[in-house]
């Protein structure tokens, strides 16, 4: 086949595409690629793939005739929306906000590569951590360190005082020294950078927990729950340390215990930079990342 008559079977004139056509596909791809990557670095996550399991039974429903499962979900889907929408209210409330503010076009351009260019928990990061904990035990100083991963945790920022600086023993001794004006709340550190003091955390509602657990401790699981976060709590009683994550917490670890439960951060933050490697080199295989 020549080009001419290729050209005549893919013209813009047969396919009837104009460029307020060619302008909404942009605008449309742009959308989907924000709400995805809202999806991403949120719960909504989780929520998504509920959805859908719920989907896969609703069609083995229809596909087998269960007339009043249809009929329920039917009757309960406008509910589930409404539910979405309460639930999900602080994330889609700070999704509006990012859309006014000044630096998004440079965001978005640079979200993939450039989003944390320190996230890779280091060797160093891990000891500094490990040092500050057990000699904030041996003081009996309180402390609460949340160690952010995938789920994004910038709600709780807003509720502290902005830090962004590096981790390092002495700083985490200086926020939890007693009677400090940051010693009170959570740290959040993201990769090797503490960006956050004085945070609020939700605490959790579990019956289950120990009655000995204090409100440190509680919301260490709390938040737990709500993310896929790590998080060291110090005990001012007792000086004990103690992680929480996935809704359970580990207590009393020493000082190898605790550094092994840091070092998984590591395996899981250097195995999603070797997916994001190989991406980018199928993409560009003379370019280096």
């Amino acid at each position: 086949m020549s080009l001419d008559k290729l050209n005549q079977y893919i013209s813009w004139d047969a396919l009837n595409i104009t460029r307020t056509d060619i302008a909404e596909i942009i605008i449309l791809s742009f959308i989907i690629y924000q709400v995805m990557i809202w999806i991403k670095s949120t719960r909504a996550w989780n929520l998504l793939k509920g959805f859908g399991v719920v989907l896969v039974l609703l069609a083995v429903a229809q596909l087998f005739h269960m007339n009043t499962i249809l009929w329920i979900s039917e009757n309960f889907f406008s509910l589930g929306i409404t539910a979405i929408i309460i639930v999900f209210q602080p994330e889609l409330r700070r999704a509006l906000e990012q859309l006014g503010e000044k630096n998004i076009l440079t965001s978005i351009v640079a979200f993939d590569n450039a989003k944390r260019e320190d996230e890779s928990l280091t060797d160093r990061t891990v000891s500094e951590l490990v040092r500050a904990c057990f000699e904030m035990g041996k003081a009996r100083t309180g402390a609460l360190i949340v160690m952010e991963q995938s789920v994004n945790l910038q709600e709780y920022d807003r509720t502290g005082i902005s830090i962004d600086a590096i981790v390092s023993s002495q700083l985490m001794l200086n926020i939890f020294e007693k009677n400090t004006p940051l010693h009170d709340g959570a740290v959040i550190v993201s990769g090797n950078r503490v960006r956050s003091a004085t945070c609020y955390l939700p605490l959790s509602d579990n019956m289950n927990l120990s009655k000995a657990l204090g409100t440190r401790h509680r919301a260490a699981v709390g938040i737990s729950e709500v993310s896929d976060s790590l998080t060291i709590v110090v005990s001012e009683e007792t000086g004990s340390v103690s992680v929480a994550k996935n809704g359970r917490i580990l207590r009393n670890l020493n000082q190898e215990q605790l550094r092994e439960q840091l070092e998984t951060l590591q395996v899981k933050v250097e195995e999603g930079r070797k997916i994001k490697l190989w991406k980018g080199r199928s993409k560009h295989e003379n370019k280096d990342i």
